[in-house]
Order: structure tokens, then C-alpha cells, then sequence
């Protein structure tokens, strides 16, 4: 079996059963459960990418969705980038009480499973081929998370509390004013647009270096740019 069918089942089954057991099995006492993390949205995120992934690898479907791949990614990486700047900084700013959640959870919610879609994306699927897509639907799926936030999850909960309000999912958000967190989501809106940009140049090098060929063969040729097109004819 190729190394990319066995990759991306691998990663298809990863995410598909953690989506499962976060839906099934999380706390919903006060509504929304695990809705209320971005975290919970990147692997849900990452569980629609696996699906496409297998369905191109599979002949089902001539669709790359490169701009909705791309955006997801870099919400992975910035999920895990705050998650663990945050927590090693303060960890009940992220955290009930400091504690963190089962070790195969965290580790897989903020690392691996994060790591296999990204590198998926930029090794293999070859994402980032259309920036300003990619840019749109970004800050299209991060601003409709913080309104979410902000009008659906935070007057549902009363919990986690902070000096400031409660109800937001992050405790730190809670010792926060308006202000400040308009602040805080405007430099991390600017932060993920200069980490797509980083991806995109990355993924520019790896074409460069690796002509397709030595990439995934699975994907139907018309699926292809005509630059790609181009390689693989010659």
C-alpha cells in the first residue's frame, strides 16, 4: 500500500474518531460542550480536509479545496502556537485550574493531530496555491468563531469567570475589557495572515524542489494546475 493511501488513512481515522469522542463524550452541563473551543473547530476543520484528501486519493472527487485546506492549517498552527505560549506562560489562563485534559487528547489536539493535516497540506496535497483564497476564507472562519464567542457562547456559560466577565471559552479572555480583546483578536487575525504567507512561500519551495512525480499520484491530472499539468506531461 503507497505511503500516501496509508498516511491519510491514518490520518482520516485519527481525526474522524476524535471528533466522535469529543462530541460524544465532553462536558455539556452548561450547552455548547467542546463548540466552544477553536480547537474543537480545527479538528473538526481537520476532519472535513481528511475526507476530501481521501476522496481526491480515491478517484471520488476532482476537487482540491486548496483555499479551505490552506486556512485550516494555519488555524492548526496557530491553535497549537497559543495553546502552549499561553500555557507554559500561565496555565489556568487556558486551562480549568491549570489541569490539562488526558494526555492522548492534549497531545493529539494540540500537536499531532495539527501536524499531520499541516504536513499533509504542504507535502503532500499541496495547498497554498491560491493565497488570497486561502486569506479570505481565514479570516472568514476565524471571524465568524469570534463572533460566536462573543454572541452565542459567551451569554450561554457562566463559567469560566474572570475579573472582567465570563462565559468566553479561554479563562484568560475573561480578565480581559472589549477593547483588549478586539486588540488581542485583531493581532492574531494579522498573526495567522503572516503565517499563511510563510506557508505559502514554504509551499512555492517545495514545488520547486520536489516536481510532482515524487508527490501524490493519486490526484486525477485534470485536478492539477497547468503548471503541474506542464511537469507531469514532461
Amino acid at each position: 500500500m503507497p505511503f500516501v493511501t496509508i498516511y491519510r488513512w491514518i490520518t482520516f481515522l485519527l481525526a474522524g474518531g476524535y471528533v466522535i469522542r469529543m462530541i460524544l463524550f465532553s462536558d455539556y452541563d452548561e450547552g455548547l460542550g467542546p463548540l466552544r473551543y477553536l480547537t474543537i473547530w480545527a479538528l473538526i476543520g481537520s476532519f472535513f480536509c481528511a475526507s476530501r484528501m481521501m476522496a481526491l486519493l480515491e478517484y471520488r472527487s476532482e476537487r482540491r479545496w486548496d483555499g479551505f485546506i490552506s486556512a485550516v492549517a494555519v488555524i492548526n498552527a496557530m491553535v497549537v502556537i497559543l495553546y502552549w505560549r499561553l500555557y507554559f506562560d500561565d496555565p489556568t489562563s487556558v486551562t480549568r485550574d491549570g489541569t490539562r485534559a488526558v494526555w492522548y487528547l492534549d497531545y493529539y489536539l494540540h500537536g499531532l493531530g495539527p501536524a499531520l493535516q499541516i504536513c499533509d497540506a504542504l507535502f503532500i496535497h499541496r495547498s497554498f496555491r491560491r493565497p488570497a483564497t486561502s486569506a479570505l476564507w481565514l479570516v472568514g472562519i476565524v471571524a465568524v468563531y469570534l463572533l460566536w464567542s462573543e454572541f452565542v457562547v459567551q451569554p450561554m456559560h457562566s463559567s469560566p469567570a474572570g475579573s472582567v466577565t465570563s462565559g468566553l471559552p479561554y479563562p484568560f479572555l475573561n480578565n480581559l475589557a472589549l477593547t483588549d480583546r478586539l486588540g488581542f483578536y485583531a493581532t492574531n487575525i494579522v498573526t495567522a495572515l503572516v503565517l499563511l504567507a510563510v506557508f505559502a512561500g514554504l509551499a512555492w519551495a517545495i514545488r520547486r524542489a520536489l516536481p510532482r512525480g515524487s508527490e501524490d499520484e493519486a490526484a486525477p491530472p485534470d485536478s492539477l494546475d497547468s503548471e503541474d499539468a506542464h511537469q507531469a506531461r514532461s
